[in-house]
């Protein structure tokens, strides 16, 4: 698979090639994208993918520091050789409450996930989301769900939360 690794490096700007540079070093990166008028601050990564094949993965609300902690948790992880279910509730990513991870629509890419679609040069990798419980310890697809969390985390997948939703 072809990468910005496998760019010259005079053709990238300063941005790009720090970009690339933090990927060579530790094998990822995260990108943090602040709250506006259209949603909640997000954070991803680019890197899993390449090196692991395992998704890369978007979590929404979170602050920066807390998804990067988080994101190398599941590197490190994963490097190890254990890897993470997709679409069943998993209890190890943190501490206090259970995550979940649900496939992202390729729809879904080009307004969260640009650096990644840059890195490998278009949507030819896989994304999942982190979803997280609200206080109550539930997920936004279950009855129950806190109002109040509602417009924290937007469903990223194909719809309906890949189907979990019951109504």
């Amino acid at each position: 698979m072809r990468t910005a690794l496998d760019a010259d490096g005079s053709m990238l700007d300063e941005h790009e090639q720090k970009f690339v540079s933090e990927i060579r070093k530790h094998g990822w990166i995260g990108t943090s994208v602040f709250a506006d008028e259209e949603g909640p601050r997000f954070s991803y990564t680019t890197g899993f993918w390449l090196k692991f094949k395992f998704p890369e993965v978007i979590t929404f609300s979170l602050k920066r520091e807390i998804a990067h902690e988080t994101f190398w948790y599941m590197y490190r992880t994963i490097e190890s050789g254990e890897l993470f279910t997709i679409g069943e509730p998993v209890e190890s990513i943190f501490e206090n409450t259970k995550a979940a991870l649900l496939p992202v629509s390729e729809h879904q890419f080009r307004d969260h996930l640009g650096w990644s679609s840059w890195f490998y040069g278009g949507d030819v990798f896989r994304c999942v989301q982190l979803v997280w419980t609200d206080p109550n310890g539930f997920f936004p697809w279950q009855a129950g769900y806190s109002a109040a969390y509602i417009e924290s985390q937007p469903d990223l997948t194909e719809g309906n939360w890949s189907g979990l939703r019951q109504h």
